[in-house]
């Protein structure tokens, strides 16, 4: 059985754009959608990087481990919650429903670069008050590992982090799979 659409007339094309002139609606001015993703601050940015920079000339390890971690695939679906954790908080943070207040992305960094980053990052947030925050780790390949290298870390981290009560893979819009959102702990929790 084969079905024909039904094509619109001109004169269909031109009532409808007519009702949508009269409602109000009015065409886009670019073709680009905006994820609503916060402009990057350059000064916190800067002073984050020298924290960074500073912490890693140092040696001085940090909350997170640097052992061996689990590789994951690039496109594994992370999630992790602590157990006493709301359902629902959770749920609508994996359906990304609970927005996001601040960003970062390693890409480009290197493994301890990335940690320090990440570790300064978590610290800044949690200060700030943040509830949550959105990390792209990226679902690249190491140069001489066969897994990706920052998301595998970042999973390994975070779960280790104290302020981390849950963290998923952001929805695709934000990243998908090469992102994560991160439910940090209220000051005084």
């Amino acid at each position: 059985m084969t079905r024909h659409r039904h094509l619109p007339s001109d004169d269909d094309i031109s009532a409808f754009r007519d009702a949508l002139k009269a409602a109000g609606v009015r065409p886009i001015a670019t073709n680009q959608a905006d994820p609503g993703k916060p402009k990057r601050d350059n000064k916190a940015h800067e002073a984050r990087r020298s924290a960074a920079v500073e912490n890693s000339t140092q040696q001085a390890s940090g909350r997170t481990s640097d052992g061996r971690v689990e590789a994951v695939r690039p496109s594994e679906y992370l999630e992790f919650s602590v157990p006493d954790l709301p359902w629902r908080t959770f749920s609508q943070l994996k359906r990304g429903q609970t927005a996001w207040q601040a960003g970062l992305d390693l890409h480009g960094y290197t493994l301890e670069e990335a940690r320090a980053e990440l570790e300064s990052f978590l610290r800044d947030s949690a200060g700030q008050g943040l509830r949550c925050v959105l990390v792209v780790h990226g679902k690249a390949w190491g140069t001489t590992s066969d897994f990706p290298v920052l998301k595998s870390h970042t999973n390994t981290w975070l779960r280790e982090w104290p302020g981390v009560l849950a963290f998923c893979s952001a929805i695709d819009i934000d990243g998908g799979t090469g992102a994560v959102y991160i439910l940090l702990r209220k000051r005084g929790q």
